[in-house]
């Protein structure tokens, strides 16, 4: 019997088709996303309340909460141009010496769903859902089709914002998702299989699933539901018995990649702090503690601390140096049981806590030392995923004499930033190259990262590159993408 496999809710994967023919006419569209416009925050409507007080009469039809949340539910089409070489047969060369490669480009089409959070048309959906589209196609429910623009995406939450023009357009409540409860009755709504808008009903089957393994490094915190979730839900609408959104569709757990009862959704609490984000930076700043722990308390670690053998925290077991936490004065062997209020039994309860917070705020940690309680306030840094990188891919350090003698570079002159690796997704894989030595940005000397980053132009705008490359000193200019992109 096959082991169950995680399904990503990927309709770019399951329904993808692709086209071969050529499609050079699309290559204008990633120009035209690339139009670095402020963004006009979104006015959202909020309900807060509880689902219920604990009483609630007989319901014999939803349709009533069913029907608005329908207005305010999307299909997203995407529209992804695939390059790729054909090479020419060897035998062919020997008589045709000319012959080159070819290039064929092809169209993959796939299709997903999202939710309309504001009246003038930012919408939420999946990261995998909009991920390395060249044109993003978005038809309402009243059979209204717009062209969709990118504002930003979070891989680390499969989180992605997408933006149509308009401004009378449906839109849903969003409710406080952390006071929903396990047996809550809620209603998938998306599109799956292309069949068209189809809701689905069941319960919360369980909160905080944060050890799924659907996001290899991110931030899990999913709402199980057994609401029938399949291909094409991704980015719908999960929504509570009132009508309003808990939750953004995800994934299933399934061995056939079918629904068979198990399906994960992001809280709409996480899903619109990264949109704020989003759409007031353009990227997802997350809050940086610097502690260390190999996992929660087990009742012998406990037992050793002097500490109650029912105590539920994280064991702080090293400390970054210069770290929030450090100049906090957090120490060593502190457990940490709570932040701001919420309850931490696990690293990734405190791992997810910390990067929805706002870096430079002021967080209290509540910690259990040497057996007594004690409230810590931590000023939060900035967590830097890639501390390396200065372009999206482009790791550097600074140029080192050690450096110098591998390379050859006598001319002391040559100073600045070295590119020791580029990712394989990196968009400057065809520009730049491990050993190249970045000299200026933009005419400016670049002596440290930090330097580097202040002298780039914003996102959007051509940067002037002076580096040294196998003995010479050429220019490059580069673009870089906006956040997600």
């Amino acid at each position: 019997m096959n082991s169950p496999l995680l399904a990503r809710v990927f309709l770019a994967a399951a329904l993808a088709a692709v086209v071969s023919e050529s499609f050079a006419a699309a290559k204008g569209a990633k120009e035209a996303k690339a139009a670095a416009v402020p963004n006009k925050k979104p006015e959202l409507r909020l309900d807060l309340s509880p689902i219920s007080a604990g009483k609630s009469a007989v319901v014999t039809s939803y349709a009533d909460v069913v029907e608005p949340v329908q207005r305010a539910v999307v299909s997203i089409y995407s529209t992804k141009i695939i390059k790729e070489r054909v090479q020419v047969n060897p035998l062919f060369r020997q008589f045709f010496p000319g012959l080159q490669d070819q290039e064929r480009e092809s169209k993959q089409e796939g299709m997903g769903s999202g939710v309309i959070v504001s009246a003038d048309g930012y919408i939420l959906t999946n990261h995998h859902v909009v991920e390395g589209a060249d044109e993003l196609k978005v038809s309402l429910s009243d059979d209204r089709e717009f062209i969709a623009k990118v504002i930003g995406t979070d891989p680390k939450t499969d989180v992605a914002v997408i933006k149509i023009e308009s401004e009378t357009l449906p839109s849903v409540t969003l409710a406080d998702s952390e006071k929903l409860r396990v047996g809550d009755i809620v209603f998938a709504v998306g599109n799956p299989l292309g069949v068209g808008q189809t809701v689905t009903m069941g319960i919360v089957s369980a909160k905080g699933r944060n050890k799924v393994g659907i996001l290899d490094g991110g931030y899990e915190d999913f709402i199980q539901t057994d609401a029938a979730i399949n291909m094409g839900n991704s980015g719908g609408a999960l929504v509570d018995a009132k009508g309003r959104l808990v939750g953004i569709n995800s994934a299933i757990l399934s061995p056939s990649r079918g629904n068979i009862g198990i399906g994960f959704a992001i809280p709409v609490n996480l899903a619109a702090s990264i949109m704020n984000s989003l759409i007031a930076t353009g990227r997802v700043s997350r809050g940086y503690l610097g502690v260390k722990s190999p996992d929660s308390v087990t009742p012998d670690v406990a037992e050793q601390l002097g500490l109650p053998r029912d105590t539920k925290g994280v064991l702080i077991t090293d400390i970054d140096a210069g770290s929030p936490a450090e100049k906090a004065g957090l120490k060593r062997t502190d457990v940490i049981l709570g932040v701001d209020g919420y309850t931490v039994t696990s690293l990734e309860d405190l791992r997810l806590r910390i990067s929805q917070m706002i870096p430079g705020s002021v967080t209290k940690i509540k910690v259990m030392r040497d057996s007594k309680e004690k409230i810590v306030d931590v000023t939060l840094g900035t967590l830097t995923e890639n501390p390396n990188e200065l372009f999206p891919g482009v790791n550097v350090t600074p140029l080192t004499n050690e450096a110098r003698r591998r390379l050859g570079i006598v001319d002391p002159r040559i100073s600045g930033l070295i590119i020791t690796d580029l990712a394989e997704d990196s968009p400057f894989r065809e520009r730049l190259a491990a050993d190249v030595v970045i000299i200026e940005v933009n005419r400016r000397p670049v002596p440290d990262l930090a330097a580097a980053k202040a002298a780039l132009k914003p996102p959007g705008e051509n940067n002037l590159l002076t580096v040294y490359y196998r003995g010479q000193i050429r220019f490059a200019v580069i673009t870089v993408p906006s956040a997600g992109r």
